[in-house]
């Protein structure tokens, strides 16, 4: 079972103004930049896995699909539960959708997601033999599976590199890190897979998700801490 990671010692250090961070000029300092801000993930963040907990493909599938519009602590929540009443895909391929979206009320726009949760499963059952598919292409046929979803179980369980989760804080912070232009998720990926080596694309969105949530926050992100600072020219940094 994944653990959270924990967050960094609170030592408060004078935030550098954005315009006293030098912007790279080329292609050499965009890179070197770039590396820089690896480096302090990985130290950050050496560990990290998908914060969703999950046995299997399955259970990893269902947990991504309720984590939409949804912290993964609330999921974290609600699936043991959820698991132990529908044990196997062929247990949800047979659910009342009314009594499915019950149990998954907290977790928000939970008719849909049961809907899609069923959907899935007799999807899985009856095209996949049961077992959760292993390609993009597949998995997005899946209900409830777009490129996040699908990223998320084909990284963090089948370890495959098919791309980069672009959930909101990797679609933030990337943007604060000037890693992308766009506002897109779909955009905002295919910039990120062309700027990172494919055998960082799994680790990155995790250790992104992370840090956005212990440091690179939405609101009055915690810059004093941040040892990203003299790398990040945002101008939402908070300088105070």
């Amino acid at each position: 079972m994944p653990t959270e990671a924990a967050p960094p010692k609170d030592r408060t250090s004078k935030v550098t103004p954005p315009k006293q961070v030098r912007k790279p000029k080329n292609a050499a300092e965009r890179k070197a930049r770039l590396g820089r801000i690896l480096t302090e993930l990985d130290r950050l963040y050496p560990n990290v896995t998908c914060a969703l907990h999950h046995k299997n493909a399955w259970q990893l599938l269902v947990s991504t699909i309720l984590s939409a519009q949804c912290t993964d602590e609330r999921v974290n929540m609600v699936t043991p539960g959820l698991f132990k009443k529908y044990p196997t895909i062929k247990d949800f391929a047979n659910a009342s959708q009314e009594e499915l979206a019950r149990e998954i009320r907290s977790t928000g726009f939970f008719n849909n997601k049961a809907r899609s949760v069923i959907g899935a499963a007799n999807r899985v059952l009856t095209e996949f033999g049961g077992k959760v598919p292993q390609t993009m292409e597949e998995l997005l046929t899946v209900p409830g599976a777009a490129r996040k979803t699908a990223n998320v179980v084909l990284g963090t369980w089948y370890k495959i590199a098919t791309g980069v989760v672009v959930d909101t804080h990797v679609q933030r912070i990337s943007q604060r890190l000037d890693l992308t232009k766009n506002g897109e998720p779909v955009k905002i990926e295919q910039d990120l897979m062309k700027l990172l080596p494919q055998d960082r694309w799994i680790q990155f969105s995790h250790q992104v998700i992370h840090f956005g949530r212990q440091i690179c926050v939405a609101r009055a992100p915690k810059c004093g801490i941040c040892p990203l600072d003299p790398l990040c020219y945002a101008k939402d940094k908070a300088l105070a």
